[in-house]
């Protein structure tokens, strides 16, 4: 029950740091320059972005936006940007339905501690203390690794989670590659894991009023 929690946290501050404010793309498009390399408005920037989220949500089937970029009007996708992003819609996706299994199974676990007849005020705030100590030391590690050589922990991450070399664009043919760049990855990376540390710490604090409430009935 406290990894499903865990997973719950993750997945939804991923679904939080890059849905729930499109203000945060504008911003980094601004900070690396992006229209520049694209010579395209913000207006069209942002109506390809949202197009492009929706489908990774899978809120659209087909990646395909016809926008005017370096003035010619035109599909801002190619065909491998279509590839790769089918398959990190696939992960998306997945994601999304991890995140419904592990919240049954969270609320699996809490009606079997209820009619085993098990302390479970007391039970679950250990067992997320364990878990957390746990997740909390690959955090500390991926973070280390990610602040020392973020290109290495990033091309790790796409070597684990594809089997091809599709995902490794060349700038100078590929629009999706100028508006997305390396920088913009690390940046949200960091937003969402402020998220992520910040619902561990919410869900820690809540842990502890069981306890507090024991003292108090004692006393």
């Amino acid at each position: 029950m406290a990894f499903s929690v865990i997973v719950i946290l993750l997945i939804s501050s991923f679904e939080i740091a890059m849905y729930s404010d499109f203000g945060v793309y504008e911003r980094e498009y601004e900070k690396y320059d992006v229209l520049d390399d694209l010579d395209m408005t913000m207006e069209d920037t942002m109506y390809v972005t949202k197009e492009m989220m929706a489908y990774l949500r899978g809120d659209r089937e087909e990646l395909s936006v016809v926008t005017t970029v370096e003035g010619i009007e035109q599909d801002f996708f190619n065909g491998q940007d279509r590839f790769h992003m089918a398959e990190v819609r696939e992960l998306f996706i997945g994601g999304l339905n991890l995140r419904t299994g592990a919240s049954v199974l969270a609320v699996l676990c809490l009606i079997a501690l209820i009619l085993l007849k098990a302390d479970w005020r007391k039970i679950i705030p250990r067992s997320y203390w364990i878990a957390l100590l746990a997740i909390g030391v690959l955090l500390v590690l991926f973070a280390a690794a990610a602040a020392i050589d973020f290109n290495a922990v990033f091309v790790a991450f796409h070597h684990v989670f594809f089997d091809n070399d599709l995902w490794i664009f060349d700038p100078a043919e590929d629009y999706m590659i100028r508006m997305l760049p390396e920088g913009l990855f690390a940046d949200m990376v960091m937003r969402i894991g402020l998220l992520f540390a910040g619902g561990l710490l919410a869900v820690f604090m809540l842990s502890l009023i069981p306890g507090r409430g024991r003292k108090m009935v004692k006393n």
